[in-house]
Parts: C-alpha cells; sequence; structure tokens
C-alpha cells in the first residue's frame, strides 16, 4: 500500500514542482526587465511568486543563474514563435513581410524581452555569456532568412548578394531601435509614438523599408 502511495505521489510532485518553477520564472522575468539585474531582488521575487526564498536556491542555486534562466527563456519563447510562422511556406516577399511585421507586432504586445536585452547590454552580455544554450537559438531564424533569400534570388524577387545574418539583424534592429526608445523619442520629437495609429504607421514603413531594401535594384 506505501509503495503504491508512493508511485501515485510522484506525477503530482512532478507537477506541482514544475509548475512552482515556472511561477518563478514568470515573476523573476517581470522584476528583471522593469528592475534590471541589480534592481530586482530574490526577496520580492520570492513574495510576489507566493513562495519561501529557499525555493529560488533550490531551482535555481542563485540569483544569476535564475536570471541566466530568464534571459535563455526568453529567447527560447522567440525562436519557437518565430518557427510557427512557417516561413518556407510563403512565396519569399511575402515571407520577410510576415516576419517583420511578427517582430514589431511582438515589441507591440510586450516589451519584457527588450528591456531584459537593455539590462544585459548595459553589463556587456556578462551573464549571458555563460548560457551554454544561447548561441544556437538563433541559428534556425537565421538559417530561414538564408533559404528566403535564396528563393528569391533563383525567382528574380530578391536581389544578389545580400547576406542573412545582416539583412536578420537590419529586419530585428529595425523593430527592436524603434521600441528600445520609444519614450525618449516620443519627448524628443513630442509625438505619442505608442498611440495605435502611429504603431500603425511605423509598421508600414518599417515593411516597406525592408521590402525596398532586397528588391533587385531598377536597371
Amino acid at each position: 500500500m506505501t509503495a503504491a502511495g508512493e508511485v501515485s505521489e510522484k506525477p503530482v510532485r512532478r507537477r506541482d514542482s514544475a509548475a512552482t518553477r515556472a511561477r518563478i520564472m514568470r515573476v523573476a522575468a517581470r522584476e528583471f526587465a522593469s528592475k534590471g539585474y541589480e534592481g530586482a531582488g530574490t526577496d520580492e521575487i520570492a513574495a510576489k511568486a507566493a513562495i519561501n526564498k529557499r525555493m529560488i536556491y533550490h531551482y535555481f542555486s542563485s540569483k544569476e543563474l535564475l536570471y541566466l534562466a530568464v534571459l535563455e527563456d526568453a529567447y527560447h519563447k522567440a525562436r519557437v514563435a518565430e518557427q510557427k510562422l512557417e516561413l518556407d511556406s510563403l512565396e519569399p516577399l511575402a515571407a520577410l513581410q510576415r516576419f517583420v511585421e511578427f517582430s514589431f507586432d511582438s515589441f507591440v504586445r510586450d516589451r519584457t524581452f527588450i528591456n531584459l536585452l537593455a539590462t544585459e547590454n548595459l553589463q556587456k552580455a556578462k551573464v549571458l555569456k555563460k548560457s551554454a544554450h544561447v548561441s544556437r537559438f538563433n541559428s534556425p531564424i537565421i538559417q530561414a532568412v538564408g533559404r528566403i533569400i535564396a528563393r528569391g534570388e533563383a525567382a528574380g524577387s530578391i536581389r544578389a548578394g545580400l547576406d542573412p545574418l545582416q539583412l536578420w539583424i537590419t529586419m530585428i534592429g529595425t523593430c527592436y531601435f524603434f521600441f528600445s526608445n520609444i519614450y525618449t523619442l516620443s519627448v524628443i520629437l513630442e509625438t505619442k509614438f505608442d498611440e495605435p495609429e502611429v504603431l500603425e504607421a511605423r509598421r508600414a514603413h518599417v515593411v516597406d523599408f525592408v521590402l525596398n531594401a532586397v528588391r533587385p535594384h531598377a536597371g
């Protein structure tokens, strides 16, 4: 009877463990994104996650490793979402348009990733350098961009000589800069860049800019 009871309890404990770890991660992501690495504290993370602080160290060993787990999870989620776009099934220019629109819209919905990257760039990627996984997260999407370019060249809709890595950085960069600086831009340029109609105009401009940049040159 005891053995049977032990067997039946293990799946429950595993589910509880996974749920607790996920809750810590969600709270930690919000805290690190809003307060930075130094500003976010394990006491507050534990309180907001409704757990004992010791649980953070049980699952992650240290604040730094919790922060690294949050960074890796943010990259992983971004790449998983990109894979669902099915870019290989689209005509090349349509595929690029879908990717740019997706990237822009993801920052409209949630700027947690942008804020986490801002924090880590201030630290010169000190913690991210310790990741054994993050370097492989970006390779699938860059490879997908490479396939889009190759198909576009063959079809004559994309000009020759484009580098997939450089194009990916440009597409992400045109979206990222706007959102990472949206509040200072709003003050300096006296425009409410967070308003829906302004966001829509910016989105259309970015798509138009990228597509015109990759099309074959006239003549």
